[in-house]
């Protein structure tokens, strides 16, 4: 069973997630305290975190990063700021969608399903790609740079995967965000701007000989590799 870790300090809209993740056949763990959100996450190993940003003692974007020193897990935020620059901070340490109050619980779960597709999706296929010192295992669901493991969210993992599958061809911001993020996205199309920002930022020890993402000004983002 999908098991879902709900973040959330009031207790009324905790209880309503629960109702609905709970009628599609989700298990689900609640938290109301951010700091026992550490704690409740080791303890429960969810498949995703439903995660508030105003929370007592901790907020929701300090147990983000905690979370994602640790885990690739995919995270939903939470909360009453509906500005964009949240949303972007909220891409930019990790999450992998943003959901503002007050939301339809029909929505939560809709967005739960497809976060949870996304991530699943880059299991399909078990051909581990190499491009020099870089390794992709699809079935492990691993990243290796000269031998070192790459941790990334599932969302930059599956940026990643994408352009692995089709690589030396260029592909524009909208593009990528219905290849990846899906129909349902409501969000900045800078989330692919972050997104890549973050994979450049891993692969920084690539060598550009090998193979880079590159931005081709007008036109969209690439995967340049070196062909076979």
């Amino acid at each position: 069973m999908v098991n879902i870790l709900v973040v959330e300090d009031e207790y009324a809209i905790s209880q309503v997630l629960k109702v609905y993740l709970q009628k599609v056949g989700y298990g689900v763990s609640q938290c109301f305290n951010g700091g026992e959100a550490l704690d409740m996450f080791l303890k429960t190993k969810p498949d995703l975190v439903l995660l508030d940003i105003m929370l007592p003692e901790k907020n929701g974007w300090a147990i983000l990063q905690e979370i994602r020193e640790l885990s690739t897990c995919p995270i939903i935020m939470l909360t009453a700021l509906g500005e964009v620059n949240y949303r972007l901070e909220g891409f930019n340490h990790g999450a992998d969608d943003y959901i503002a109050k007050p939301f339809i619980a029909d929505e939560v779960v809709a967005r739960v399903k497809a976060v949870l597709r996304r991530a699943e999706g880059s299991l399909d296929s078990s051909t581990i790609k190499r491009y020099g010192s870089l390794q992709i295992d699809r079935k492990a669901h691993r990243v290796f740079l000269g031998g070192e493991e790459i941790i990334l969210t599932p969302r930059d993992l599956s940026v990643l995967m994408f352009l692995v599958d089709h690589p030396n061809q260029t592909f524009t911001r909208e593009q990528l965000i219905d290849q990846i993020w899906g129909w349902e996205y409501e969000g900045s199309d800078r989330a692919v701007d972050l997104a890549i920002k973050r994979l450049r930022r891993a692969l920084k020890d690539w060598d550009v000989k090998e193979g880079e993402i590159k931005t081709l000004r007008g036109l969209g983002y690439q995967l340049s590799v070196q062909k076979k």
